[in-house]
This record gives structure tokens, C-alpha cells and sequence, in this order.
């Protein structure tokens, strides 16, 4: 006897990714992501024109997943998006049109959490996918967000420590702006990080507590560094670009290996994942790799379509939801700011 198949629409706009996503029980049948070239030249996300794109991609991002997945959309089973955290405008497309969809189809809505979701694109089905067991810590990393979480049960996630200032994502994309590269920068600093010596350069790591992080000494630090150089040598950046950032890449996966192995240490919970946009680089996958051969700790690395914002992870949280009934009601409203261990 064939049991029925589970397919959850998944909806992505919490900043300037477009994104719908069909999981069908736990495996991704599309993943559909409209890019906003739009914000390059004002060098950051523009939040009114975040949200204008996202009213004009939205029909056909979600259309162009279900095709993709060879159903439609009276297959569908629930609808889930995200709820937040992200900026308000962008939120307010992809809520809007969660709820119209499903009241239409008469089938459930499903909020959640986009910090949550980053963290569950760990429990996508796909062949020789490596799924974290229960307890394991996160090390999640974006351009807004820099956290330590543990994570006891699939919507159980404790904040170990966090940023008191300035996310990793910014401190790379800040540091690349110093540098003159356009946005978003980061990308490029591990780019060109591959040519460079990391110890060509030295800049102080903050001192903050166990298990906290800060950037923002480290991004004046840098901007310091560059401008003191450049009045020297006006060709400074030119001439060493390479190694700089491979100093200042360096510097930051430091910071971050330096904290988790603080937490690996309090909890002695040795799976250790990653998630975030910022976990799309290489350096970080490269060491974390290493640490399962020098500390013997079990390591989980998303795909790198699963590390920026996407819809899967949308989808793949909606399914999880979905097999413990928790729906959500129409009235519910998008919020800007949300925490991890929220909803």
C-alpha cells in the first residue's frame, strides 16, 4: 500500500533573496532563488527596493518551484515562510502571500523562525547527507547574526553566546568596503585570501568573554591599518591586497574556531555544525574540517546552496513543523526581530 506523499511550499524574503522551495517528506524537489542586483551600486540592501523586488518576484519564484517539481499547487500541503527576523518590508511580501495561498488552498500555514531554519538546512534528506544527532552546537554566522546555539531538539535551541556588537558577516563585508571591493565583499576577501600569506599581516583579536564575540575593535583596527598604509604608500592596497586579505580572513575564522572550541569545551558536546550565510566560506569549512581529525569532534557542512538565505531551509522547517501539527494562525504578523529561540 503506497502512504501519501508530504509536500510543503517553503517562502523566503526575510532580506533581499526571493526565494520558494518544494521539500517533498524531508527531500528538496526545487529551490528557486531571484537575486536583487539592485543594491551593488548603493554598496548594501536598500530595504524600499528590497521589498518593491520582492512583490515582483514573488508570483513567479513560486511558480517556477512547483514546475520545477513536476506538481501543482493543489498537491500542496501546507505553506510555510518566513516570519522573521529580517527587515519588515521584505517580511510583509512573503507573510502576505503565505496567507493568501494558503486560505486559498484551504491548506495550513506554517511560520517560522529564519535563524531556526539556517540551523535545520542540517536535516534536508539528500544522498550521503550527514544529519547532526540530538545534542550537537551551531555556529551560526551571517550578515546579521554571530551565535553559538545548542541545539537539544529540532525546535529546542539554547543561545550559548552571541556578538555584543557587530555581526562576521559585516566585519567581512565592512573590511572589503576598506579595501574598495564592491558589495557584497566578503566572497571576494576569501577569493583573494586563497593567494595571500594569513600571517603577512597581524591585527589584535578583542577580548571579550568565553563564549561572546565582538567586531567592530577589529573593523576600526583594520580601517586604521589600511589608512596609516595608504598615506605611506598610496599603492599599498594594490600591492599587498592578497595578502591582506588572507591576514584579515585569517584573523576573523580565528576569532570564530577560537569560541567554539570554548563551547565544545563547557558542554563536551562534540557535533559541531555550521549555518549562515558567512558558512559558505571556504576557510571556515577548511579548519572545521581539520578539527574533526585534531580534536575528534563530528563535523556537519551544509551545501553551499543551503548556506545563503533559501527557501529549502524554509521548507524543510515548514515539514518538520508539519509532522508535530504546529500551524500557525492567519492573524499572525511578520517580525522584524526574532530570536533564535523564538516560536
Amino acid at each position: 500500500m503506497s502512504t501519501k506523499k508530504t509536500y510543503i511550499l517553503g517562502i523566503e524574503s526575510s532580506c533581499d533573496d526571493t526565494s520558494a522551495s518544494i521539500v517533498c517528506d524531508g527531500k528538496v524537489l526545487s529551490n528557486i532563488v531571484a537575486n536583487q542586483e539592485v543594491h551593488a551600486k548603493y554598496g548594501g540592501v536598500v530595504p524600499e527596493l528590497a521589498s518593491r523586488a520582492h512583490q515582483q518576484n514573488i508570483v513567479p519564484v513560486v511558480q517556477q518551484a512547483i514546475e520545477q517539481a513536476g506538481i501543482t499547487k493543489k498537491d500542496l500541503n501546507a505553506v510555510a515562510f518566513t516570519r522573521g527576523p529580517g527587515l519588515m518590508g521584505s517580511l510583509l511580501v512573503g507573510t502576505s502571500f503565505a496567507k493568501s495561498l494558503a486560505l486559498g488552498l484551504n491548506i495550513p500555514l506554517i511560520d517560522v523562525n529564519h535563524m531556526q531554519a539556517h540551523i535545520l538546512a542540517h536535516f534536508i534528506k539528500e544522498e550521503n547527507s550527514k544529519i547532526p544527532p540530538f545534542p550537537f552546537l551551531c555556529l551560526t554566522i551571517s550578515g546579521g547574526h554571530t551565535q553559538i546555539v545548542k541545539i537539544t531538539d529540532h525546535f529546542d535551541m539554547e543561545i550559548l553566546g552571541e556578538t555584543i556588537d557587530d555581526a562576521v558577516g559585516e566585519a567581512f563585508d565592512k573590511s572589503a568596503k576598506i579595501l574598495g571591493l564592491p558589495y557584497p565583499g566578503g566572497p571576494l576577501i576569501d577569493k583573494y585570501a586563497q593567494h595571500g600569506n594569513p600571517k603577512a599581516f597581524k591585527f589584535t583579536k578583542p577580548k571579550v568573554g568565553d563564549l561572546k564575540f565582538s567586531f567592530s575593535g577589529l573593523k576600526t583596527g583594520i580601517l586604521y591599518f589600511i589608512q596609516r598604509s595608504v598615506k605611506e604608500n598610496p599603492d599599498f592596497i594594490k600591492e599587498n591586497l592578497y595578502d591582506i586579505c588572507a591576514s584579515i580572513q585569517y584573523t576573523i575564522i580565528e576569532i570564530l574556531m577560537e569560541k567554539i572550541k570554548n563551547a565544545v569545551k563547557h558542554t563536551e558536546i562534540k557535533h559541531v555544525a555550521i549555518a549562515g550565510g558567512v558558512s559558505a566560506n571556504s576557510e571556515i569549512r577548511k579548519r572545521l574540517q581539520l578539527a574533526e581529525k585534531h580534536w575528534g569532534w563530528t563535523t556537519y557542512i551544509p551545501k553551499f546552496e543551503y548556506t545563503t538565505d533559501n527557501a529549502a531551509m524554509i521548507a524543510i522547517s515548514g515539514y518538520l513543523k508539519y509532522l508535530k501539527k504546529e500551524y500557525s494562525d492567519v492573524s499572525v504578523t511578520a517580525k522584524a526581530r526574532l530570536k533564535v529561540s523564538e516560536l
